[in-house]
């Protein structure tokens, strides 16, 4: 019986399912080690208690609370070395790259988060 394996396209870098006869090795296949299946050398782990807290947390968020955020950020920013203060603006504008990465996160969350893959 044929079995779907999510795989890394190496042109594309986009996920795909590949189908693999279990008697079959493949080379971008993993071998299975203590239950978990791996992908490339790679082993694939569950998130413990403490981030699966987080997560269920920040998945309430909206997503654009972290870019109206970072807009904030730097418009403040933007104000601030108007002002005359440099320090303090450069202070609130590296907020900005660092709220929308909280804002990649809690998308990723979203989408594939450690709900996503328990079962």
């Amino acid at each position: 019986m044929p079995v779907d394996t999510p795989t890394m396209s190496p042109s594309t870098g986009s996920m795909r399912d590949e189908q693999q006869n279990p008697g079959m090795g493949s080379s971008q296949q993993g071998s299975r080690h203590d239950g978990q299946q791996g992908r490339q050398g790679q082993q694939r782990h569950r998130e413990g208690p403490i981030a699966r807290q987080i997560e269920q947390y920040t998945a309430e968020i909206p997503s654009d609370i972290y870019l109206w955020a970072a807009g904030a950020s730097m418009v403040g920013s933007l104000m601030l070395f108007t002002c005359g203060q440099k320090h303090a603006s450069l202070f609130v504008g590296q907020w900005a790259p660092t709220l929308l990465i909280m804002g990649l996160y809690n998308k990723v969350v979203k989408v594939a988060g450690s709900d996503a893959q328990s079962g």
